[in-house]
């Protein structure tokens, strides 16, 4: 297991803005929190709970995870009445890049069952609520766009490898879109005795809810993010519990397109820096192979 980077603090002009706003205590301390693998995330520690400064980063574009702070601001504000994602504070710009404030959700990031998940994202796609989110892929033809899309940013020999595994079945744009969160990964859902919440709402798009199910199902994703990927038990747990057999048989049509991106993506990460994205790309080829 790689060792945590040292601890850092937010930029002591930053902290001296969220004093003048009294959205800190004079003394505040700050604990480096290392869940995300993007920006850079402080608890607050407070006698009553405490409350998060997210400082996003401004640097490599991600082609498959957008990180627009203006776009979490606005769904966390959406969301508070729905009690599954943080209650929003503040929010603002610092320098070049944007920061977010929120109160601190309880809990542990989820390790099992997967049936509360399949709830609480069936909550979500459920909602008819108004955020100003970028279409999302819809449909065969946007995947294969997209997914070619990221492979073009690759160089490697594998690049060819995954082209020749591009899937052909066609599936059609659904009309039933709805918010979707963009990130439902194991690091982003809280456990907690009050029930689940989802965090970093920095990739959020209107788009077809089966992206949702298939992040959170994506052996790669669980992988990183959990240790292991999901077993054939825990998958079809989850999808008798989404309840909307609609979109479980979609997914079933889409599932190899979705696998066939991510694997592109984790290319992509390998070749940008990220070994450890190795086997889930080994693990999203077999979901091809064996689909």
């Amino acid at each position: 297991m790689n060792p945590l980077p040292a601890p850092t603090l937010p930029p002591l002009d930053l902290v001296d803005d969220l004093r003048h706003r009294r959205l800190i205590a004079p003394d505040a301390q700050f604990q480096t929190l290392y869940g995300g693998r993007t920006n850079k995330v402080w608890k607050v520690l407070e006698e009553n709970g405490g409350k998060v400064l997210k400082l996003y980063r401004t640097g490599l574009r991600n082609p498959l995870f957008r990180n627009d702070a203006e776009l979490e601001a606005q769904c966390l504000t959406a969301l508070e009445p729905t009690g599954f994602a943080p209650r929003l504070r503040a929010a603002g710009q610092h320098q070049n890049g944007r920061w977010v404030f929120y109160e601190h959700a309880p809990g542990t990031p989820w390790r099992k069952d997967t049936t509360d998940v399949a709830q609480l994202l069936g909550k979500l796609h459920g909602l008819d609520v108004s955020v100003p989110a970028p279409r999302g892929c819809n449909g065969s033809a946007d995947l294969a766009r997209h997914g070619q899309s990221i492979l073009d940013g690759c160089t490697s020999a594998m690049r060819h490898q995954l082209e020749q595994l591009k899937p052909d079945e066609q599936v059609q744009p659904t009309q039933q879109t709805c918010l979707i969160h963009g990130d439902p990964v194991a690091g982003n859902i809280l456990v907690a005795p009050s029930g689940l919440t989802l965090i970093d709402w920095q990739c959020p798009v209107q788009g077809d809810p089966c992206e949702d199910v298939a992040l959170f199902m994506s052996p790669a994703m669980q992988h990183l993010y959990r240790g292991s990927a999901l077993t054939p038990e825990e998958e079809d747990q989850f999808l008798s519990s989404y309840r909307r057999a609609d979109i479980v048989t979609r997914f079933k049509s889409l599932r190899r397109w979705y696998a066939w991106r991510m694997a592109a993506y984790c290319l992509w990460r390998i070749e940008n820096g990220s070994p450890d994205y190795a086997t889930g790309l080994e693990l999203e080829r077999v979901v091809l192979e064996r689909s």
